[in-house]
């Protein structure tokens, strides 16, 4: 278990699937990852110092997590007219991220959260209930400064195994490295390792269920289902295969329900005690859920969307968590968690921090005061997790 430095951070989070047959062969993230990845954009991972080896500065690795990219046809719309004027797209996803731009680009790794199928060419979109989605929201993650998505979601088999190869064929295109389905036994083993060093960090998706879909009997490795067993046995396999820091991406909760669920309470905890997992980020619900803290370490129950349609102002509401790993003198890693409360505009769908130290002066009256109400409704939920005592928010 890893001790846990409770720190505020300076920056701000990419992912990646564990097997699901013991023929799994782990890879080692300096090697080959998928083709278009830019490996050259990151230092290759390595093993941590020991204690002979330790230098004045310690070594040390940033991630940043976000909540849900729900591309409803409102979302939709708002990035075709951003993109009007450019002869070159036909959508621009950009300006509902720009204001928090530098929380994303100053992690050493950012990730997000696909919830939705993506078309290979901006063609035969659908909305809810099956999504397929403009790709070009893969680019303008990547151009924000995301370096990969986990994509395990009750949405991921929208489309069958056609829409996985599709969501994972436009994300490679982008250079976004995914985590949570596959198109192979292979990739889904190499899709492990969070690429970012000096630390091996493994990255496993589940997600609860698939709206009545299933994981076809042939292809076991298509995307994961929450099975604690099944979660633990790959995370023991990552820290077998080297990592050095495992999380965990679990899509679940109950949608519009601040406490977690039954599934939550009762997996959750159990999890995290054991040695091979060291952080847990939830999704799904679509609205911010507690932090729990258990012996130094991070239970994130649910982070709300990213981008977005709702009319309900809490479920505009959402948390960006900053987590940086450090090594220490002796060769161990601790780690340290901050929370950073977001919120979505109305009228723009545009994200904003909602502290109202981290606001530029100019948003006006209106907007202002909607984000106070946002952070202030955000406080109150974190303050219901045993982490609120401990928790860096801001």
């Amino acid at each position: 278990m890893l001790r846990v430095v409770l720190v505020v951070a300076a920056i701000l989070a990419s992912g990646c699937a564990g097997p699901r047959s013991d023929e799994a062969v782990y890879v080692d993230p300096s090697g080959p990852a998928r083709p278009t990845a830019p490996a050259a954009d990151r230092p290759a991972p390595s093993t941590p110092t020991t204690a002979a080896t330790t230098t004045a500065e310690p070594r040390s690795l940033t991630l940043v997590f976000t909540g849900d990219l729900l591309l409803h046809n409102r979302v939709n719309r708002l990035a075709a007219q951003h993109a009007s004027s450019d002869k070159d797209r036909d959508y621009d996803f950009r300006p509902l991220l720009e204001p928090v731009r530098h929380l994303i680009e100053g992690a050493d790794s950012a990730i997000c959260h696909l919830e939705v199928s993506l078309s290979a060419d901006d063609t035969r979109l659908e909305p809810y209930p099956t999504f397929r989605s403009p790709g070009q929201i893969a680019d303008d993650a990547r151009d924000l400064g995301y370096d990969s998505c986990s994509v395990a979601s009750n949405h991921v088999l929208d489309h069958g195994p056609a829409g996985v190869a599709d969501t994972l064929a436009v994300l490679d295109r982008a250079g976004i490295r995914s985590t949570g389905a596959a198109r192979s036994a292979e990739e889904a083993a190499e899709q492990i390792w969070i690429d970012a060093g000096p630390f091996r960090v493994a990255h496993l998706s589940y997600s609860y269920g698939f709206n009545g879909f299933s994981i076809p009997a042939d292809m076991p490795w298509l995307t994961n289902v929450i099975d604690e067993e099944q979660i633990l046995l790959d995370a023991t396999r990552a820290r077998a295969g080297g990592a050095d820091f495992v999380v965990l991406s679990l899509h679940w909760g109950d949608q519009y329900r601040v406490e977690p669920n039954r599934q939550q309470r009762e997996i959750g905890p159990r999890l995290l005690s054991s040695p091979d997992v060291d952080l847990i980020i939830g999704h799904h619900a679509h609205v911010v859920q507690p932090i729990d803290e258990s012996d130094g370490e991070w239970l994130v129950h649910g982070l709300g969307n990213l981008v977005a349609n709702a009319p309900q102002p809490d479920r505009r509401d959402e948390l960006l968590v900053q987590v940086t790993i450090v090594e220490q003198p002796d060769g161990s890693l601790d780690s340290s968690l901050r929370a950073v409360p977001l919120h979505v505009d109305r009228e723009t769908l545009t994200v904003h921090p909602s502290n109202p130290e981290a606001r530029p002066p100019d948003i006006g009256p209106v907007l202002a005061a909607e984000l106070d109400r946002s952070w202030a409704r955000v406080r109150a939920v974190l303050e219901r997790g045993s982490a609120w005592e401990h928790l860096t928010v801001g």
